[in-house]
């Protein structure tokens, strides 16, 4: 599949859990575009292992994206109803009780489809039957959106590895730097670090200095 990057987020229209206790139909992005940027983010299972600490851990940092403008919201194959009962599911007893970002119910697999994280795909037989080969869940897929509801980054994780929020955190930085200054972000940027002019003589002048 081509990359999402530089262009239009692939639309969704679906139902959710919002708030931690509310199902809602039809939960689309669009409500985010010219407002806020948006941290869309795709996990394998509810009620698994390495799935519960990313979803604590992004709520975890969720007044840090707040304060940046960002939306974060997660998204997996399982129902709404499926959410809904790990929602109210204590931490200590695995569940996800106390997260309240928006989490996308994906139960046709299309959305991680359309976002190219679906860990396998529907063939044909030699009979012409449907079957499905691969894990019919998504990977650990992760999309920055800017406000204008276009991709801005990507990553992908395979199953068994879990994400960095921090690293989230910096890259949404980086793009927030580079729209608010027009200076591009070098490698290991961090907040409150020199950046540098996208010439030949600003990235020498940077490279003179470190």
């Amino acid at each position: 599949m081509r990359s999402l990057i530089g262009k239009k987020a692939p639309a969704i229209n679906a139902p959710a859990v919002v708030n931690g206790h509310e199902i809602v139909q039809n939960f689309s992005l669009d409500q985010y575009e010219g407002d806020k940027y948006v941290v869309l983010f795709f996990y394998p299972m509810d009620f698994t292992f390495v799935c519960p600490t990313e979803l604590h851990a992004f709520q975890e940092k969720l007044g840090e994206f707040e304060a940046r403008d960002v939306q974060v919201v997660g998204c997996s194959v399982d129902s709404e109803h499926s959410h809904f009962a790990w929602l109210n599911q204590p931490k200590n007893r695995g569940g996800i009780e106390g997260v309240k970002y928006p989490i996308i119910a994906d139960a046709t697999k299309t959305i991680a489809e359309n976002y190219g994280v679906l860990g396998g795909e529907y063939m044909e037989d030699e009979d012409g039957e449907l079957t499905f080969e691969g894990a019919p869940v998504a990977y650990r897929g992760l999309f920055l959106i800017d406000k204008a509801g276009i991709v801005r980054h990507i990553t992908i994780n395979d199953m068994p590895l879990g994400r960095n929020v921090d690293e989230v955190l910096r890259v949404v930085d980086a793009l927030q730097h580079f729209e608010a200054n027009g200076e591009v972000c070098p490698a290991n940027w961090t907040k409150g670090k020199d950046a540098m002019q996208a010439t030949g003589e600003g990235v020498s002048d940077y490279l003179s200095k470190h």
